[in-house]
């Protein structure tokens, strides 16, 4: 399904003429220098083809991308491109010609070679002349030519080389590139039926890498392959194990090659160790710019607007809604999908990790685009939690949350990447969070304490969003849930469930302790949360004959006092004595209920929230 989803938006893109996407036979490459040659075959001039890229304040220079006929796959093999390469193969030249003469020598020769077979009968001047070159060059003594000298230095770092023959590039000449289709459709030797496409074609033995992809190998991963016997079946070897078409290896890695590339406008981005893409099944690129400024705000950049006047208006929509989210604006998404109307294409979102030499398939997610923003939407809405301070973030994001999941203090702040993709399917499919990130969150509430200097704070607004969010898809689709009228934005007063209200307990009791004695070095929620949290019934009684001495000290202790009073009669604790023990769903419930009431305390009587209503969906 991945990769037939991958072909179907080669279609797509290849008959976009803003995206310059290669046809099948060629790749696109950066290439440094062209090779200008004579009709005789002589080397008139190497000219540079660098690109200005601005990175950052600095403009650098990179190698110009070009479609090239396919790049071949290389291991430790000799294995020449066609019309194209490095100085090893174009011109045998290497650094090491000295001590490893024949190394540079073997692969000019292996690309001579290629040449005299594909370009012998191609009736073109072109070809001819590059023939020509190719016979006369000597690469044991190419460095001394003055043309080759001047370029020395540039050509032993590397890039790739073109031969340039009266002003126009060889590899486009139309008798060559007909040449080169026509022998690139008869190098399959195996016919079978192609996976892809369900037609019996030429079979792909080797598949193309793939690049880009955080911590593969930089010369590039394989998503399809096989190289040791013990993963061969019915005697079939390396690509015949899962026959695929030479067309369809070359649509699904080059798109996925683009979607992992700088030129690829919806940027991919990072979770874990996981690099993730996505497209939509359509040719309006700013679908995937909307969903990814939904999900990932934090890794775009502000998008010009000045250009929506005259457009279609579903991308109008699309771009607004994106830029709410990043500003953090109420976003109306009936709204947004009635002004799609009809066009509702189909959306795809594939989370890539390495494995050595490999790609492994962390997630891939397909579903309707409607359905993917009415999800993202519905992680948003069960997140939404009071604020402490106005300017911490509306959307609380993939990012928010799994930054909450490790320490502060910690070296390596990645996130667990099983945790990473997991929460990422979670939201895209509106299911239950995963239970470990609910026991990241307790385990960080557990081993962190305050500190303003490093900006920890043990409880904050994330991880209580998240603590709500966690209980509440957990028990949505569950006959009873015990949790619902908690499950809320603000303070529910009128609650009765014992955890929440020894939560809200907890807060009055540090509150008083504030007012009495300030900041202290260490407050009751340094040393008693933890334990007043799984185990209240050993710890309520000392806090509540400490509240008395504070209660005392206070300016405004009566006040505290009554408020006490007030969560001790909801809790009655004569009838129902206090705990011995909470469940670790009890206790997120009791995290919940000492955030509310904090939240509480410290909002103004102006900006307090309406009363808490139900809303556990």
């Amino acid at each position: 399904m991945i990769l037939q989803a991958l072909n179907r938006y080669y279609d797509i893109l290849v008959k976009d003429p803003d995206t310059e996407m290669p046809r099948f036979g060629y790749s696109t490459v950066g290439v440094s220098f062209a090779l200008n040659i004579s009709a005789e075959g002589e080397l008139l001039d190497i000219l540079p083809l660098f690109s200005q890229k601005q990175s950052g304040k600095k403009i650098t220079e990179v190698p110009r991308q070009m479609a090239v006929p396919q790049q071949v796959k290389r291991t430790v093999n000799i294995a020449p491109n066609f019309l194209w390469d490095n100085s090893v193969y174009v011109l045998g030249l290497s650094e090491d010609n000295e001590t490893k003469s024949s190394y540079s020598l073997e692969r000019f020769e292996a690309f001579h070679q290629l040449h005299r077979e594909l370009l012998a009968g191609v009736y073109s001047q072109a070809a001819r002349a590059v023939l020509a070159f190719l016979e006369q060059h000597d690469p044991r003594t190419c460095h001394e030519h003055p043309v080759i000298a001047e370029r020395l230095e540039a050509l032993l770092k590397g890039g790739n080389l073109i031969f340039l023959f009266g002003g126009i590039f060889v590899h486009q000449d139309p008798a060559i590139r007909q040449a080169w289709e026509a022998y690139k459709a008869t190098q399959g030797a195996d016919q079978m039926q192609c996976l892809v496409t369900g037609e019996i074609v030429s079979i792909a033995r080797l598949h193309p890498s793939l690049k880009r992809v955080r911590g593969a190998q930089p010369t590039g991963a394989t998503l399809v392959g096989f190289n040791a016997s013990a993963y061969e079946s019915y005697n079939r070897s390396q690509g015949l194990i899962s026959p695929i078409g030479e067309a369809a290896t070359f649509a699904y890695t080059t798109v996925l090659n683009h979607l992992l590339s700088d030129a690829n406008p919806n940027k991919k981005f990072y979770l874990g160790d996981t690099t993730i893409v996505y497209w939509a099944e359509s040719e309006n690129p700013a679908y995937a710019s909307a969903f990814s400024s939904m999900i990932a705000p934090e890794y775009m950049e502000e998008s010009n607007t000045e250009d929506q006047a005259g457009r279609k208006r579903a991308e109008a929509a699309l771009k607004t809604a994106a830029q709410k989210v990043r500003r953090t604006q109420i976003l109306d998404v009936d709204a947004l999908l009635a002004d799609l109307q009809d066009d509702n294409p189909r959306f795809y979102i594939l989370g890539l990790a390495p494995n050595a030499a490999r790609v492994s398939v962390r997630f891939f997610i397909a579903d309707l685009f409607e359905d993917v923003m009415q999800h993202i939407m519905a992680h948003y809405r069960d997140l939404e939690i009071v604020k402490e301070f106005d300017n911490q973030p509306t959307y609380v994001t993939v990012a928010h949350i799994l930054d909450e999941t490790v320490s502060k203090k910690a070296r390596d702040k990645e996130a667990a990447p099983l945790l990473a993709g997991a929460v990422l399917r979670a939201i895209l499919t509106n299911a239950p969070y995963p239970a470990a990130l609910f026991y990241a969150i307790l385990n960080r509430i557990r081993a962190d304490m305050d500190d303003k200097e490093k900006g920890i704070k043990k409880i904050n607004y994330v991880r209580a969003a998240i603590v709500k969010a966690f209980l509440l898809r957990k028990y949505r689709h569950q006959p009873q849930h015990p949790f619902q009228e908690v499950l809320i934005m603000a303070l529910n007063e009128q609650s009765t469930i014992p955890a929440y209200l020894l939560g809200r307990l907890f807060a009055m009791l540090e509150k008083v302790q504030q007012e009495a004695l300030g900041d202290v070095n260490a407050s009751i929620k340094d040393r008693y949360f933890t334990s007043a949290c799984a185990s209240p019934r050993s710890v309520f009684p000392i806090l509540l004959r400490l509240s008395q001495h504070h209660i005392a000290k206070a300016k405004y202790g009566y006040a505290s006092d009554r408020r006490i009073q007030d969560i001790l009669n909801l809790l009655d604790v004569e009838r129902n004595p206090i705990p011995a023990r909470l469940t670790l769903d009890e206790q997120g419930v009791f995290i919940l209920g000492y955030y509310h009431q904090r939240a509480a305390l410290y909002t103004k009587a102006s900006e307090s929230t309406p009363e808490p209503t139900p809303e556990a969906r």
